[in-house]
């Protein structure tokens, strides 16, 4: 039996904060809401063409190969995530399995990879805009836009979680309608024809399914805002895995029916552009580019919502300043935390292009799901089984989640790798130089 009771073992650590607390406004279908925005985002407009040059007529079979794969991460996500009903996510659940300084470099891999990640959505939002408006493709037309698309994104947050919680939901559903409208009308079009245009000489599974790993991310930075769920160890399991399965579904459907209407589907630069005027004539490009635009705004609204609730938790354990944990009187929000968060969105969007940095964003992603799925073994032993969702086989289930996140790695060059090194690097210095507030916070 363990020694320590499953009701008292995960204890919450001393808050840095004085005055009003958080407010646990997410319910359960909000969290599912938070996750497929945060996973769905300008990739599934793109993704199609890859995965038919991969592996041609057989692409949707290789979205559900990397679904089932990805599941081994969900699992241990939803049964870690289960314990905890604090703000923090990855960097919460590696700190308690690890210690203060492994969760910090997590936290700090997090924050940059979305950081990161925002930069370049930000850019495709411009990019996309421009084709309707071309003064957006100005340079001041893409400064004012960005600058726009920020600010709105911060004032929603900032005003409260409520509101961000409904914006989300609402762009969640506004970005899943045109993808619903493909999939409908496509399925009453498929043709034989079609699919034997996109065969490959030799097929490249583990291309396609690299892809698709990425292409399934995003869901670890949904869990951030726990300390605002109504009921955090009861529902992010349920929303996880809710969330992951529909994606799943719908990425395999958008898949066949792009291969099974667009001709020659991996020559696209537009698949879902294409494929939709194919389906509903030349009106069908515009309609695609407002649901990319449409689909880029609201992964927007899901960063500004889950990103700054790192540094607040990172700030009331005293491993930022105390400034971070502030809370707004009145709308008991982060802002401070919001508002740093969205300045360094904007300064990274505004000076250029990062897909080389995506790259290094997505390689530090494959570190913490590592580090998140080591803490379900960690837990475990210390803990014991937690009272919310409980994984089958739970140590089979981590080993095989860390060997495949391993295997990824193994597959980006040096030359991809080197910013994880400036990552861990300036981690350190920042671990180093807050040693003194950490003390501070320890004596509270």
């Amino acid at each position: 039996m363990a020694s320590v009771p499953p009701r008292i073992e995960l204890k919450q650590e001393p808050s840095n904060t004085t005055g009003p607390g958080l407010i646990r406004a997410i319910g359960r279908w909000t969290l599912v809401a938070a996750i497929v925005n945060g996973v769905v985002g300008s990739g599934i407009f793109g993704l199609p063409s890859g995965l038919a040059g991969a592996t041609g007529e057989w692409s949707p079979v290789a979205v559900l190969i990397a679904g089932c794969g990805i599941l081994f991460i969900v699992l241990c996500f939803a049964e870690v995530g289960s314990r905890f009903d604090a703000a923090g996510g990855p960097y919460l659940y590696s700190r308690s399995a690890f210690g203060p300084a492994v969760g910090f470099q997590v936290g700090w891999m997090h924050v940059f990879t979305r950081l990161l990640s925002a930069a370049a959505v930000v850019n495709v939002l411009v990019a996309y805009l421009g084709n309707l408006a071309p003064w957006v493709a100005t340079s001041t037309g893409r400064a004012f836009t960005i600058i726009a698309a920020v600010t709105v994104v911060t004032i929603i947050n900032v005003a409260g979680v409520k509101q961000a919680a409904w914006t989300v939901n609402l762009f969640t559903v506004a970005k899943l309608l045109p993808l619903v409208a493909v999939i409908v009308l496509g399925m009453f079009q498929l043709d034989s024809a079609v699919f034997a245009t996109q065969s490959v000489a030799e097929p490249k599974w583990a291309d396609a399914v690299l892809l698709l790993v990425f292409a399934y991310g995003g869901f670890e930075s949904a869990v951030v805002a726990a300390g605002e769920t109504r009921d955090p160890k009861r529902d992010t399991a349920f929303a996880l895995l809710i969330a992951m399965s529909a994606i799943a579904i719908m990425y395999f459907l958008v898949q066949l029916v792009v291969v099974g209407v667009l001709p020659n589907a991996a020559s696209s630069t537009a698949p879902f552009a294409d494929t939709m005027k194919v389906l509903i004539g030349p009106v069908g490009s515009t309609v695609a580019i407002l649901a990319v635009a449409i689909s880029v705004f609201g992964w927007l609204m899901g960063f500004g919502l889950m990103t700054p609730r790192i540094l607040f938790a990172m700030g009331e354990r005293g491993e930022l300043p105390a400034i971070f944990a502030r809370i707004h009187p009145q709308f008991r929000t982060p802002y401070v935390a919001i508002a740093v968060n969205s300045i360094l969105a904007l300064a990274l969007s505004l000076a250029g292009s990062f897909t080389q940095l995506a790259t290094s964003s997505a390689i530090t992603r494959l570190t913490i799901y590592i580090l998140c799925c080591g803490a379900v073994l960690v837990l475990r032993k210390r803990w014991g089984r937690p009272e919310g969702f409980r994984i089958p086989a739970a140590p089979v289930v981590a080993v095989v989640a860390i060997m495949l996140c391993l295997w990824l790695l193994s597959t980006r060059s040096l030359a991809q790798s080197w910013f994880l090194l400036v990552i861990v690097g300036t981690c350190i210095a920042a671990w180093l130089a807050g040693s003194r507030n950490r003390e501070r916070v320890s004596i509270l």
